[in-house]
């Protein structure tokens, strides 16, 4: 059926400008059950014969969306599929137009989208960076569970320092601190706990992330957006979360798109040596 131009935003837009919406709250819900209450909206506005998608990012780091169109006698600018990043602290940002490619023919679009915090794209990583120790100088630190670890770090590049309750926390590298998490109380050694753990996220520079987990009830001394140097004090350790005891659970990764994250095996500087990757069952000393 054609409609003149006049008609065509209300009879032809409006009712899929309502099908998007609930498309974005159904992936709400999801978001919220899997606890990643990010701070970011997708909108829509409708111009002339055509939809442009935007996002409002009030987060302190860069999310990732992707988005899978369902078009008919309408094109996209953005292709399925194809992830796009959207800044930090950025508002009405331009994901994509979907235009009309045909006047007089009958015309919708819907689409879902899926989205995650950080740069999807970012994959560089100098692999000689030096990190260091993430407590504090003249102690030493067994790593009691390493890279691949049988307990909880299956096919996750992770490292277990063997910090006591209360133990202060320093940086290992600095950067942005994107999220914080401290209100939780509780712990057991099942996977079901997860959801308990408190954790402090920095963002480097080449858009990876360190995660310092299983902190202490109000453990953390930063906030959201503060810059952090490398071995600035943070927080303080504890139990928290998917944990069998207190800990320090420090990693080093990009994000994904799909909710997984792509780990990295980071070198530290020891008292015993410049660089190293450290190894579960031994001891590591900080001198500095």
């Amino acid at each position: 059926m054609k409609n003149n131009h006049s008609s065509l935003a209300a009879q032809y837009f409006c009712p899929f400008i309502t099908r998007i919406l609930l498309a974005f709250l159904i992936l709400s819900s999801i978001t919220a059950f899997a606890q990643q209450k990010w701070d970011i909206k997708f909108y829509n506005e409708v111009k002339g014969r055509e939809v442009e998608i935007y996002a409002d990012n009030n987060e302190h780091m860069p999310m990732s969306a992707m988005f899978d169109f369902k078009l008919n006698n309408m094109i996209s600018t953005l292709a399925n599929g194809k992830s796009v990043v959207i800044p930090a602290r950025t508002k009405k940002f331009l994901l994509a137009k979907v235009k009309v490619i045909k006047a007089d023919l009958g015309n919708s679009f819907s689409y879902t989208n899926t989205y995650n915090f950080g740069d999807v794209t970012a994959s560089a990583h100098d692999d000689n960076l030096i990190y260091w120790l993430p407590f504090e100088k003249g102690k030493t630190k067994l790593i009691f569970q390493g890279y691949n670890g049988k307990f909880s770090h299956q096919n996750s590049a992770a490292l277990d320092f063997s910090l006591e309750e209360g133990e202060k926390v320093f940086t290992a590298r600095g950067g942005t601190v994107v999220e914080v998490e401290e209100s939780n109380n509780r712990n057991c050694p099942d996977i079901s706990c997860a959801r308990f753990n408190n954790y402090i996220l920095i963002m480097h520079s080449d858009g990876t992330f360190a995660d310092y987990s299983h902190l202490k009830q109000n453990g953390s001394i930063v906030r959201p957006g503060s810059k952090v140097e490398r071995g600035q004090h943070i927080g303080y350790s504890g139990s928290t979360g998917f944990s069998n005891g207190p800990h320090l659970h420090f990693s080093v990764f990009n994000n994904r798109i799909d909710g997984k994250r792509s780990y990295i095996k980071t070198k530290f500087r020891t008292s015993e040596q410049d660089a190293v990757l450290l190894e579960e069952k031994k001891r590591y000393t900080k001198n500095y």
